[in-house]
Formats: C-alpha cells, sequence, structure tokens
C-alpha cells in the first residue's frame, strides 16, 4: 500500500533537537540494533528523586503465570493518608527500556497530590512475547488495587498510566479490567500510545527514517511482540487496543499525540472509538510534535503546553 510520503514538518524548537538525538533515539531500528538502544543509559530512581521527601520501594510479585516480577512503590516520606494511586507502564515499544523510565510524574505526583504511584517491571519481548507483556502489567495492577489498604491509597482514585509503548499496554490493561471485572479504574492517562500493530495509518507511512520513533523501528517492535502474527487477524485487542470492537465501559480517558509521528492517526482513531462507544475522552494532537516530545524536549514551547494541559485534566480527574 502506497502513501504520501510527504509529512508535517517538526516545531522549530523540537527540530533543532533532532541531530543531537541521533544514534540515541530509535529510528530505523532493526532486531539487530535492539541491544544498542536497550544498552543506554536511563537515568536512575535515585537521580529522578533528588533531594526530594520521597521514596521509592522494591517488591516481587507474582506476574503472568506466577513468574516473579518487580514493582516499585513511590510516595512521599511522610505519606500517612489515603490519597489517589497511579499506576505507570513505561514505554521502550514493549522491547527496551525499564520501571523508571519516564517515572518521574509519578514523583511529581507524589509531592503535588500526594499520590502513591506504582511502576511495574515487565517482561520484555521479543524474550517474553504477547500474551507477556500485558499480563504481566495486569498482574501488577491487580496486586496494586488488591493492597491499597496497605499502600494506602484510595482504591476510588486509582489511575493507569502510559506512554508510547507503556501507553498501548495501558489501554490493554485497562480493557482487560473491564472484561475480567478486575480492578475499578478512576482514569486512562495514554501518552502518544502505540496502539496498532497493523501500521497501515497515513501517519505510519509518513515518518520513515525521521524523528524519534520511525515505521522501522515501529515494525520491528510489533514483530517482536507477535511475531508471525502482526497484522494478520489473530490478534488480541489486549495486546494490540486498536483491535477493539467495543470501547464501551472504559474510565474517562486522556489522549495525546504528535501530530508529527507515527502513532498520531491511530491515536486519534482510538479517540473517536471511544466516543461513538458513548465514553468520555480528552484527545489533544500537538502540531509539529514528534513521538515522545513532552520527556524528550520538556523546556520546549510545545511540550511546556502539553505538560501543563496534562496536568489540569489530572487535577480534575483526582478532584472527583
Amino acid at each position: 500500500m502506497k502513501r504520501q510520503i510527504a509529512h508535517p514538518t517538526f516545531d522549530p524548537q523540537l527540530a533543532a533537537l533532532l541531530p543531537a538525538l541521533e544514534g540515541y533515539t530509535p529510528v530505523n531500528m532493526t532486531p539487530d540494533r535492539l541491544d544498542h538502544f536497550r544498552a543506554l543509559k536511563m537515568p536512575t530512581i535515585e537521580e529522578l528523586i533528588g533531594d526530594l521527601p520521597v521514596k521509592c520501594v522494591d517488591i516481587t510479585i507474582p506476574g503472568h503465570e506466577g513468574v516473579d516480577i518487580v514493582v516499585s512503590v513511590i510516595s512521599r516520606k511522610d505519606h500517612h493518608k489515603p490519597g489517589p494511586g497511579i499506576y505507570n507502564i513505561h514505554g521502550g515499544g514493549m522491547v527496551m527500556c525499564n520501571r523508571f523510565a519516564a517515572a518521574h510524574p509519578l514523583v511529581d505526583w507524589a509531592m503535588k497530590h500526594d499520590a502513591v504511584g506504582v511502576t511495574v517491571e515487565y517482561r520484555l519481548a521479543p524474550e517474553h512475547p504477547d500474551p507477556i507483556p500485558v499480563e504481566d502489567c495486569y498482574a501488577g495492577l491487580a496486586w496494586m488495587a488488591n493492597h491499597a489498604k496497605e499502600l494506602m491509597f484510595d482504591p476510588d482514585r486509582l489511575v493507569i498510566f502510559g506512554g508510547s509503548g507503556g501507553g498501548g499496554l495501558a489501554a490493554g490493561t485497562t480493557l482487560l479490567a473491564r472484561d475480567r471485572s478486575g480492578p475499578r479504574l478512576a482514569g486512562q492517562l495514554l501518552q502518544c500510545p502505540m496502539l496498532d500493530d497493523r501500521n497501515e495509518t497515513v501517519s505510519s507511512y509518513q515518518y520513515q527514517g525521521t524523528g524519534v520513533w520511525d515505521r522501522t523501528s515501529n515494525l520491528t517492535a510489533w514483530t517482536a511482540v507477535l511475531g508471525d502474527r502482526r497484522g494478520t487477524g489473530n490478534v488480541s485487542p489486549y495486546a494490540a487496543p486498536a483491535r477493539a470492537t467495543d470501547l464501551s465501559g472504559l474510565p474517562p480517558t486522556f489522549i495525546d499525540v504528535g501530530a508529527a509521528e507515527v502513532f498520531r492517526d491511530e491515536g486519534v482513531a482510538y479517540a473517536s472509538a471511544i466516543w461513538a462507544a458513548g465514553g468520555i475522552c480528552e484527545l489533544h494532537v500537538w502540531g509539529g510534535a514528534f513521538h515522545g516530545f513532552y520527556d524528550i524536549a520538556p523546556g520546549s514551547d510545545i511540550a511546556q503546553a502539553c505538560i501543563a494541559t496534562r496536568e489540569a485534566w489530572l487535577a480534575r480527574l483526582l478532584a472527583r
């Protein structure tokens, strides 16, 4: 299927950063380059916390089929009364990164909302293909909900949060929670989510060899997760939430995505499907923004607007 190669240009502040990011962001990532990107240094939780009065406690829990996985609980050191709970699923295309990748919002929300955050070390593809990643994530969510009293958060204010591959896993985990009558979520916050293994949208063809995450990297990651099933009729909506035919009964949802990235059209389509099912969804498409711009260039004008919008939505949700 041929697509127009022309694509929306990048925001000038973001475009200026791209040359320095070469080799550090997964563009043209083929399977033989996965180890390179996995080896790149990630911020530690100590670096994310700094001198803030926040603690992080690691706990081993049963993941999919009872295999041990680790979750980390992030909260204020003086946390002493139930507040919100936020369950985080990290990005990295389901093939790289760890539970502390982009976990800095959990530290911020602990300070701002006295929230208890839990971030899960789900197992990565291709070593652990579908359904292991999403089932590990569901196991972590169920564990968090079942331990609300011990963790000291309000189970009625439990929100799931994920970006990129973690955004897709958060959407899949939310569908599992609905269909299994599992934990009741107050909201789902999906940033630049990776939702559709088919890669047949206009935006999936527009970004090849440019930006931060391109078509080749996306195909590599989805193949790692699904193998020969990628793009076929044998893919679960829990693995690729864009496959879901029923998006009713979901919690209030926030989706944002860059207008200049592979995931643009699938994010818009997912929001539209939620609305069509009678659900509540707030959608933001940030003009000129590449994938993950809010984490990569948080000081840019467009990222500052994005983060402020995300924070306003979360504050409204938690105030209910």
